[in-house]
């Protein structure tokens, strides 16, 4: 038999069911330093970092015991989600964690633009997570409809300028374009991922 770290996610999620603790151990020391770094470039606080991951791992734990992980996508987006849901749990039950004292400062925090707390932190968290998600995404389009797709949205070109410098036809460009949106749907509803604004 492969030993533990060679298997892939959904397989220790399997070993980890039928109670081989050791392939939940692999997991998380295959993802700890993703989660945690996540964790803390959120939340600027080593302790507090230190206190999510330990309620991160628990919940995936339960969860995973209890039957709600299917194989119905990638392991790690799937934890993922957890990490991201928990730090939106934590910022909406924490107001605290949102208070900046003005007392200690000579700098007026709350007229400096640059420091005041953000009102839209956590769509701001959930349109980073996605943005990063749906980059993932467009790395798996097939060459022609990523280098469309990254034309026309990102260097913001016409389909004819697509077309010119891609030497296509402008239909083979609308047609390349129309593929990678659906690719893109289709791929981000298998992991779960909401695309909507």
């Amino acid at each position: 038999m492969k030993q533990l770290r060679e298997l892939a996610d959904e397989q220790l999620v399997s070993l980890y069911q039928e109670g081989n603790n050791s392939a939940f151990d692999t997991l998380l020391k295959r993802y700890q330093q993703k989660v945690f770094s996540y964790l803390l470039y959120s939340v600027k606080n080593q302790e507090l970092a230190e206190d999510l991951f330990q309620d991160v791992f628990m919940k995936m734990v339960v969860r995973i015991k209890s039957g709600q992980y299917a194989e119905n996508g990638k392991f790690s987006s799937w934890m993922m989600r957890i990490v991201h849901n928990h730090l939106i749990d934590y910022y909406r039950t924490t107001p605290a964690a949102l208070v900046i004292s003005n007392d200690e400062s000579e700098v007026d925090l709350f007229n400096n633009a640059d420091i005041a707390v953000n009102e839209n932190r956590e769509k701001e968290m959930i349109d980073q997570q996605t943005l990063r998600e749906v980059k993932e995404l467009i790395a798996l389009l097939p060459d022609p409809q990523r280098e469309v797709l990254l034309m026309r949205v990102k260097d913001e070109l016409s389909f004819k300028e697509i077309a010119e410098k891609t030497h296509c036809s402008i239909n083979t460009a609308l047609g390349r374009m129309r593929y990678a949106i659906l690719n893109l749907r289709h791929m981000a509803y298998e992991r779960g991922i909401s695309l909507a604004s």
